[in-house]
């Protein structure tokens, strides 16, 4: 009993991971339930066993991809050091650069934005993408120009936006240079918020 439910949780894996790897190279449209079967090695029986359908199937693998971002993001971003320096190791952590954001990629996917219920996964790890970003600004130097200290929700968003249209820019160029100077010039203007040099 122990091996038979191994083995269909096994399927089940395979299949979100197959669904989640054609999601991200061809988009929903492009996502054939034949093609996912084929990736995750199961049948059509086994397939239609777990999931109702490819909607049902896409849902679990968007859950997944936005499971796997949030824990990603939250490693750099929850783990010890300054602001400055948890956002430096978020932005320069290692990336399929030229293969775009998985989630990034769901935004330009109009079956899915489409989709209340695809969508949702996608923004509301977004969502917290940036809150967790906010926080993380608070917690540094309320330094700013003659306006004050920058608003944290504003350079969230920037940050978030600069990752995203870097692998747009990359993507179109065929180089990872144009992430890689994006992210430098991003680092740059967020130098304020790293602590002052110990006397």
């Amino acid at each position: 009993m122990y091996s038979a439910a191994m083995g269909t949780n096994d399927t089940s894996e395979r299949l979100v991971g197959a669904a989640r790897e054609l999601l991200w190279e061809r988009g929903y449209v492009g996502t054939s339930p034949k093609a996912v079967q084929r990736a995750a090695g199961a049948g059509q029986g086994s397939m239609y066993h777990h999931f109702s359908g490819k909607r049902d199937l896409a849902l679990a693998a968007i859950r997944r991809t936005a499971e796997e971002m949030d824990a990603t993001a939250g490693a750099a971003l929850d783990g010890g050091g300054t602001p400055y320096e948890r956002i430096r190791a978020y932005l320069l952590r290692e990336r399929e650069v030229l293969r775009g954001c998985p989630v990034g990629r769901l935004t330009m996917d109009p079956e899915v934005i489409a989709d209340p219920e695809l969508r949702a996964p996608v923004e509301e790890v977004l969502g917290r993408l940036r809150a967790r970003l906010a926080a993380v600004v608070r917690e540094g130097p309320e330094s700013g120009g003659p306006n004050g200290p920058p608003d944290p929700e504003e350079i969230a968003a920037t940050i978030v936006a600069t990752v995203q249209g870097g692998y747009v820019l990359a993507r179109a160029t065929g180089s990872p240079a144009p992430f890689d100077s994006a992210v430098r010039g991003l680092l740059a203007l967020l130098a304020p918020l790293a602590p002052p040099p110990a006397r």
